[in-house]
């Protein structure tokens, strides 16, 4: 072998060693975990059952080797490695002849002082009827330890919450999380050693990230997924404008400061798909409309008309919603953006972004399994010299995706218009309609149970609600009394 075929080898094996590092060692500890956001509807009522695992390992943390790019196409390199424990929590089929072949894997947000399963809120039923399996990453320092970008201000970390449970876990700081998160899905996707969905036979892995977690998936998805192969496809939700640094994340204080952040949108030279779905709120308090890119072979915008960064289901109803109780669907004025601890100076959002986000995790799952990709979705219209929505007479924003929820309403479902804060601007707005506006539109109970119909239709066509979702819409719709 020559000098120059040597130092390719060496060259070679090098990288190999760098973006191909062991599998973590995992464990699995008894006993129920500790996890506040989350549903509580009994997951074995519904064929589910629920377990644990610790990780243990070097997690590597990274830096740009050059100037990063608003196009996301980023290289990077190793800085050093520290130990580092952390957990992961397990939602699977009982029985895994239910079991669908994939796995969402959701990076825990913990921007409310603890950690929560956003996504899995918002999507369980989808994900239960449909046989997913879910894991939940503690993949944050403040999440085990407190500390962080706390919009609520409640310390309710894991070593808070159950110390005895979760004392030896050992976080190194979040510039290793990437690494960290990296290695939770690795022992999903090849494990080695104790597998933590054992019994199931995994066919896809998908990582999943909601608000501030999206922030730092984003940045994992430009820097580290093209010299992985971990993940087979990406969600993330509601992210915020620019994204969260590489070798020196921003984590603490009360908010994260975005507005002054470089534009950064995903690089669209990946092998894997990538679906990225925006509330109102994301686009315009959030700052996301700067990074706004358009769709590729492997990437999928989906905007949401008529929704809140947060809104009435993530933080009220969601938790106890099996998928059958037609109350969630009510669209009513309510404060309370999380039940005691935050009420909020206008009603928050009670619209449909919980019945699109299942639809976007079924399209990518059959994106994933069939190469069909995901459907094109129109984008909300911004007036880009104000950078505000556009809106129709009933203040009810044009363009994006279309539900009955903007296009048979019975309220103004915006994802502005809140009293400016940390917490509560995240959460939209709900305005019902007087009975004179009602009556305006719906002379009669079947005018507006044909339009709800129509519109659902319309939205199961175009691949943005799922036939089950839109069934339970009309049948709220028929047994409501908008037009007596």
């Amino acid at each position: 072998m020559n000098i120059k075929q040597s130092l390719a080898a060496t060259t070679l094996s090098v990288c190999f060693a760098f973006f191909n590092q062991a599998n973590a060692a995992v464990t699995a500890v008894s006993g129920d975990p500790t996890l506040l956001g989350t549903t509580n509807i009994g997951l074995p009522n519904y064929g589910y059952q629920k377990s644990e695992f610790f990780i243990t390992g070097k997690a590597r943390s990274f830096a740009p080797t050059k100037p990063q790019t608003t196009d996301g196409k980023w290289s990077i390199k190793t800085v050093d490695s520290k130990d580092f424990k952390t957990r992961m929590v397990v939602y699977r089929p009982s029985d895994a002849t239910k079991f669908n072949g994939t796995v969402i894997v959701e990076w825990l947000n913990v921007s409310g002082g603890t950690e929560a399963g956003s996504s899995w809120i918002m999507a369980h039923t989808e994900l239960i009827r449909s046989g997913y399996a879910w894991v939940g990453v503690s993949a944050q320092k403040a999440g085990i330890d407190g500390g962080g970008i706390n919009y609520v201000g409640l310390p309710l970390n894991l070593k808070l919450l159950n110390g005895f449970r979760y004392g030896s876990l050992k976080h190194p700081g979040d510039k290793y999380a990437y690494d960290m998160f990296m290695q939770v899905g690795s022992s999903i996707k090849t494990p080695s050693g104790v597998n933590p969905l054992a019994g199931l036979s995994v066919k896809r892995v998908i990582g999943l990230g909601e608000s501030q977690a999206a922030d730092f998936l984003l940045t994992y998805v430009n820097a580290l997924a093209p010299t992985q192969k971990v993940f087979d496809g990406f969600f993330i939700q509601s992210r915020l404008h620019g994204s969260a640094d590489l070798a020196a994340p921003q984590t603490t204080g009360s908010s994260i400061n975005f507005a002054s952040r470089p534009v950064v949108q995903v690089r669209n030279d990946l092998n894997v798909p990538v679906m990225m779905v925006q509330a109102e709120t994301d686009l315009t308090v959030l700052g996301s409309y700067a990074d706004r890119q358009p769709d590729s072979t492997n990437f999928r915008l989906w905007e949401m008309a008529g929704t809140g960064h947060a809104d009435r289901y993530v933080s009220n109803v969601g938790i106890t919603d099996g998928g059958s109780d037609l109350s969630v669907l009510d669209v009513v004025e309510n404060r309370s953006a999380l039940p005691v601890l935050v009420t909020c100076d206008k009603p928050i959002n009670a619209g449909p972004q919980h019945f699109i986000v299942k639809a976007a995790i079924s399209a990518l799952d059959k994106w994933l399994r069939t190469g069909v990709a995901a459907p094109y979705a129109d984008r909300i219209e911004m007036n880009p010299a104000t950078k505000t929505i556009v809106r129709n007479g009933f203040g009810i924003a044009l363009g994006g995706i279309r539900t009955p929820y903007v296009d048979a309403p019975i309220a103004t479902l915006s994802g502005d218009g809140q009293t400016p804060g940390v917490f509560c601007a995240l959460y939209g707005t709900t305005d019902l309609f007087d009975s004179t506006q009602l009556a305006s539109l719906y002379p009669n109970h079947a005018t507006y149970v044909s339009a709800v119909d129509a519109s659902s239709e319309n939205a199961v066509n175009n691949g943005f609600l799922l036939e089950a979702d839109a069934a339970l819409i009309k049948t709220w719709a028929r047994n409501s009394d908008i037009g007596n």
